[in-house]
C-alpha cells in the first residue's frame, strides 16, 4: 500500500486545499501559543486541535518544532523538575516574535482584501449595507429622502 493511501486510511479523506492551508498555518499557530506560554511538544500538539488540527502526525509535528528551532524561531530546554522522563520545553525567541508579527500584519492586509472582495461580490459596500443605493446622496455620502415619498407627503395622498 502506498504511503498516501495509508495516510488516507488513518486520517480520513485528504483535501489538497485543506492540506496546503494547514501546512502554512502550523508555524504561526505554534508561535502564537508559545508567545502565551512555554510548553512541551505533546501539550502543544494537543492544543493545536483548538485551531482545527485534529489529525496531526506526531512525527511531522516534532520535525516542524525541530526545524523551527534550527531556524531560530524557538528555543528548547530539558525540564527534569517533574517525576518521570525529562521533557523538552519550547519557548518563542525574538526571531519567532518577529516572524509572528510579520504573519499578523500580512493576515491583516489579507483580511482587508477579503473584505473588499466580498463587498464587491455581494454588490454592496460597508457604508451602504443599511441603505438602498438610490437613497444615498453619493456626492456627500449622506442620506437623502426618497423623492416619491416626499411628493406623497406634500400632496397628502
Amino acid at each position: 500500500m502506498t504511503e498516501e493511501n495509508e495516510e488516507n486510511r488513518e486520517n480520513g479523506p485528504r483535501n489538497a486545499a485543506t492540506d496546503a492551508w494547514s501546512k502554512n498555518w502550523v508555524v504561526p499557530i505554534l508561535l502564537l501559543m508559545l508567545r502565551q506560554w512555554s510548553s512541551y511538544g505533546y501539550e502543544l500538539m494537543e492544543k493545536m486541535a483548538t485551531f482545527g488540527f485534529t489529525m496531526m502526525n506526531p512525527g511531522t509535528f516534532y520535525r516542524t518544532l525541530r526545524q523551527m528551532e534550527k531556524d531560530g524561531m524557538v528555543s528548547s530546554s530539558w525540564d527534569t523538575s517533574e517525576t518521570g522522563p525529562a521533557r523538552r520545553v519550547y519557548s518563542i525567541t525574538a526571531t519567532g516574535e518577529s516572524y509572528l508579527k510579520y504573519w499578523a500584519e500580512s493576515l491583516n492586509q489579507y483580511q482587508r482584501m477579503m473584505d473588499t472582495f466580498f463587498q464587491l461580490y455581494t454588490g454592496r459596500s460597508a457604508q451602504k449595507d443599511k441603505e438602498k443605493p438610490e437613497e444615498r446622496d453619493e456626492a456627500n455620502g449622506t442620506s437623502r429622502p426618497d423623492p416619491a415619498q416626499s411628493q406623497q407627503n406634500r400632496t397628502g395622498d
